[in-house]
């Protein structure tokens, strides 16, 4: 259990945290969220000892094992896989004494505890993990030295949850995975068997893969309960009751004060003035809460210019004169919204740069507008920003005739305001800089916007005013994204690039994801044809049915219990000295219905199999 008692913490001169407190129970999965520059990645520091608190306590049980991924697997020979099996240091140490002990006892005890640890099908679990992440089989044996530092912050990855530490701690981790990869981290979150804290402004995996959500404002700590969207309708709902409660308490106030200005002077009001006067100097003051700064980018407008604005016949596209995509036969329409779906290495960014006119064509055809204006974004521009030069300084070397005034209104239009315009780009936030690598990817006005991983480093409000943009935007977008939020909300057509080709997708994103999640079908045994059953009686289908829905029922009262508990064990004061036997008591009763839940559920999909089985007949 995570304990955070009443912590203070600045830096330099800045409160990051004022008597902040939270208690995250053992096992629970919580999103930690809040605004740029609130502190998160320091409060992730103050949790691994890294920092000194100024006051408070953050208290793990003795023996309790933090992990994170901390930087990028250093380039080495050591091979990926042999990599992340050492990142499990004491299956290594074990193995590593193994190999020389000589008495008996100790030998016994090693072999114990190795079993224990499950050590025998670490390999396997390895693979399994690098698998996810995007390393097939041959990848996993090549050495580190191999791959660039985005990749190899995916070994890193794979080491830490490997190691399976009981606090994980994950900062934006999928901001270096692909949409693959994403998903594949969702789906091991929810089943990972400790505590787990993450840091991220994907939607999507707020939503799927976390129970609760920290919220850091205002330098406190706040858990609420439930995936990402119910944090946000139930915080909006405190706002508003909180601003409603602010407002009738000014009223009063002002009716307080008026009664006081006009009998003040009055003998006979005296006292009923000296009343209110007491009344307000007792009254604690509700302040509104302060609304959050609208964030919003602005595109400009690009004229409308005829279909197709790029038009491509039997086009191949690749790398010294090897093709990675062949025989592309394409349209694009400047109101088309495309999303470019495709594992790892199909060629979404060839495609992408060939779209952009970064990359020639083999052989085929490629026709473009001759007027036509592309605006292409890619992570890499980012990184390759002027890091000594401030945004301002950026717009007057592609507009040196323009005006100051108007450049400052550019960037304001990005997020990017005042103090922002005039701050060197080694010293902006990440969401900063890709705001200003954005603003200079559509200062043209383009009439084909490509954006390659535009979230990374944006926040949740940044994200929605991304989408907001992009749907106002009057261009052609396409969009390479691993936030399933921002492609069903802009992308209005599918391409699928696999193999070679590129191809419209006739599924949703859901239908994707679901085909991701259950691996290449392609790669599956066909299943033998079975001979039909009889079919079953009609009072046989009404017993199933029967049978399923008490099933249900007891799954959703269970559910009902361990929320209920849940709430009670989110009380710090559960946590005093005092309350061990009451705490204690919870505690066994989290365990005995979540025990009780997962045989229940089993139940439930056992039952609601045997009924679709027999209604299938």
């Amino acid at each position: 259990m995570l304990k955070i008692s009443d912590i203070t913490y600045s830096v330099e001169g800045r409160p990051l945290f004022e008597g902040a407190s939270a208690t995250i129970p053992d096992g629970h999965k919580v999103g930690l969220v809040g605004a740029n520059g609130a502190g998160k990645t320091t409060l992730f520091r103050l949790i691994r000892g890294e920092i000194a608190l100024e006051s408070g306590e953050i208290s793990l049980p003795s023996r309790a094992r933090i992990g994170g991924v901390a930087q990028e697997v250093p380039s080495s020979s050591t091979s990926l896989l042999d990599t992340v099996l050492a990142a499990d240091t004491e299956r290594a140490a074990l193995l590593a004494e193994a190999a020389t002990a000589t008495d008996p006892h100790r030998i016994a005890d090693i072999q114990t505890r190795l079993a224990d640890i499950d050590a025998w099908s670490a390999e396997g679990r390895a693979s399994a993990i690098l698998k996810g992440l995007g390393f097939d089989a041959e990848a996993q044996l090549r050495p580190c030295s191999d791959f660039s530092g985005g990749w190899r912050m995916r070994v890193a990855l794979a080491g830490v949850l490997f190691a399976q530490p009981d606090l994980l701690l994950l900062d934006e981790p999928t901001n270096y995975l692909d949409l693959e990869g994403a998903l594949w981290l969702e789906s091991y979150l929810v089943k990972y068997p400790h505590t787990v804290i993450i840091i991220s402004h994907d939607r999507e995996l707020l939503n799927r893969a976390v129970g609760s959500i920290l919220h850091l404002e205002n330098r406190k700590l706040t858990l609420w309960s439930g995936p990402y969207d119910q944090f946000a309708r139930q915080r909006a709902a405190a706002r508003a009751v909180q601003a409603a409660e602010a407002k009738k308490q000014e009223a009063r106030r002002a009716h307080l004060q008026s009664f006081v200005d006009r009998f003040k002077a009055k003998a006979s009001k005296a006292v009923q003035a000296q009343a209110r006067v007491k009344m307000l100097e007792k009254m604690v003051p509700i302040n509104a809460p302060e609304e959050a700064a609208k964030v919003a980018f602005s595109f400009p407008a690009p004229e409308q210019l005829s279909p197709p604005i790029i038009a491509m016949e039997g086009a191949s596209v690749g790398y010294d004169g090897k093709p990675v995509l062949k025989r592309l036969d394409l349209r694009i329409d400047q109101d088309d919204r495309i999303a470019l779906l495709g594992r790892n290495g199909e060629g979404k960014s060839t495609l992408s740069k060939l779209l952009a006119g970064k990359l020639p064509t083999i052989d085929g055809t490629i026709t473009r507008s001759s007027r036509l204006r592309i605006g292409y974004f890619a992570q890499h521009q980012v990184d390759e920003l002027d890091l000594n030069a401030t945004p301002l300084q950026h717009l007057q070397r592609l507009r040196p005739n323009e005006h100051q005034s108007r450049l400052r209104a550019r960037l304001a239009g990005f997020g990017l305001h005042a103090d922002q315009a005039e701050t060197l780009v080694r010293k902006l936030s990440g969401g900063q800089k890709a705001r200003l690598s954005l603003l200079l990817a559509t200062i043209d006005a383009p009439h084909l916007l490509i954006l390659d991983e535009p979230t990374n480093h944006l926040d949740i409000e940044s994200r929605e005013a991304l989408v907001e943009a992009l749907n106002d935007y009057s261009g052609a977008v396409i969009l390479v994204s691993h936030d399933m939020h921002l492609l069903s909300m802009v992308a209005d057509r599918l391409w699928l690039v696999k193999d070679g080709a590129v191809a419209p997708y006739a599924g949703d994103l859901e239908q994707y994801r679901a085909e991701l999640l259950a691996g290449d079908p392609g790669t599956k045994p066909a299943p033998k044809p079975k001979e039909k059953p009889a079919k079953p009686s009609r009072d046989a289908i009404l017993t199933l049915r029967a049978e399923a829905r008490k099933c249900e029922e007891r799954v959703h009262k269970l559910t009902e219990m361990l929320g209920k508990i849940d709430e009670i064990l989110a009380d710090p004061e559960l946590y005093d000295a005092a309350r061990a036997n009451d705490r204690n008591k919870w505690l066994r009763k989290h365990a005995e219905a979540s025990a009780a839940m997962i045989r229940a559920e089993e139940l439930w999909m056992a039952a609601l199999e045997a009924l679709e089985q027999a209604e299938s007949v």
